[in-house]
């Protein structure tokens, strides 16, 4: 279970980014780009290269990926998108990973405006410019270029950066592959995110596994777009089916941002992720946004790596449970 990688997400002017950067329990820094552009990009740029970070960073980049373009007006109920798209109205909309919701009824501005039904009582959208949205509809089309002018821009600084290790969110087909590899260079390391039915279905019938291209399954959006709750486990047995290097990523260890201590639940599914497979696994933003929050989860998944892997060993094995450290401790 020494095989077992953990990836973080992190921004390099976080407080605690420079410790983390440099910790050796840590297989890779995710920088999530959605909320930031420009010149304020350039300045994280600078500061994760001067930092001496020693844990290897990857750059996310998004694709057709529905993201709010601004922030939404006080007066009304409405969004601006970074994509065009289609789709027959009136059709809920969800917001906060499914937390929140409205009602499209209209959609202007050649597709990129939507217009939401008022909502007594609960009249304003708590979603800032950046976050993303979800439309489960079948019919929806998400239509212009798979990459906006402000990510084409953002993968051109990453590289002049030196990147060249990637995320790549919301992939739904091989030509979304192509076009990004063509962009970040054919050399470079890039992770796919799955995360709704069409990325299922091109990790079924398109996927071609080849160096330095693995899958990522991005249960944190990936769970709000599965047609039922439970249907994520499917989901996932699919992703590592198809791909044995893939990473299973978000919605772990959630407990510990609600409690002092980690929940058997945390345990038992990473149990669950490393028995279908997964060697690989990145915990979700909000766990990352502060430091003793995710000290407190990365020291859980250290002691998950060591006590679970024993425990497999003796099952494996012709080791002993006397052999195991906190047996010993209890029963020497």
């Amino acid at each position: 279970m020494k095989d077992l990688k953990l990836f973080v997400t992190l921004w390099p002017s976080f407080p605690h980014f420079n410790d983390f950067s440099k910790d050796n329990r840590l297989s890779g820094i995710r920088l999530n780009s959605a909320m930031v552009n420009g010149p304020e990009l350039e300045k994280e740029f600078n500061i994760a290269k001067n930092s001496g970070a020693s844990v290897p960073l990857f750059f996310d980049i998004k694709g057709r990926q529905l993201r709010v373009e601004e922030d939404p007006p006080s007066d009304k109920l409405e969004l601006v998108l970074n994509h065009p798209i289609s789709v027959k109205t009136p059709c809920p909309v969800l917001f906060k990973a499914g937390e929140d919701d409205a009602l499209l009824v209209d959609i202007k501005d050649n597709g990129h405006r939507l217009i939401f039904a008022p909502r007594p009582g609960h009249p304003k959208f708590a979603i800032r410019k950046g976050e993303s949205i979800h439309i489960r509809e079948p019919d929806l089309r998400v239509s212009g270029p798979t990459f906006t002018n402000i990510e084409k821009k953002k993968i051109e600084m990453a590289r002049k950066f030196g990147f060249t290790k990637f995320f790549l969110s919301y992939v739904q087909t091989q030509k979304d592959v192509d076009e990004f590899r063509e962009l970040v260079g054919r050399d470079s390391e890039v992770y796919l995110k799955i995360e709704d039915i069409k990325g299922l279905k091109y990790v079924e019938t398109e996927f071609k596994k080849e160096d330095g291209l693995s899958l990522c399954a991005a249960m944190g959006d990936l769970y709000v777009e599965v047609e039922q709750p439970h249907n994520i486990l499917e989901a996932v047995r699919t992703i590592i089916k198809n791909d044995p290097e893939a990473m299973g990523a978000s919605r772990m260890m959630l407990t510990i941002m609600h409690q002092p201590t980690t929940d058997a639940c945390d345990f038992m599914q990473l149990a669950w992720m490393y028995d279908q497979g997964f060697r690989t696994l990145m915990l979700c933003d909000g766990l990352c946004l502060k430091g003793p929050l995710l000290d407190q989860a990365v020291g859980a998944m250290d002691a998950f790596k060591d006590s679970y892997a024993l425990d497999e060993r003796v099952s494996k094995t012709e080791d002993t449970w006397e052999s195991i450290p906190w047996y010993k401790k209890l029963f020497g």
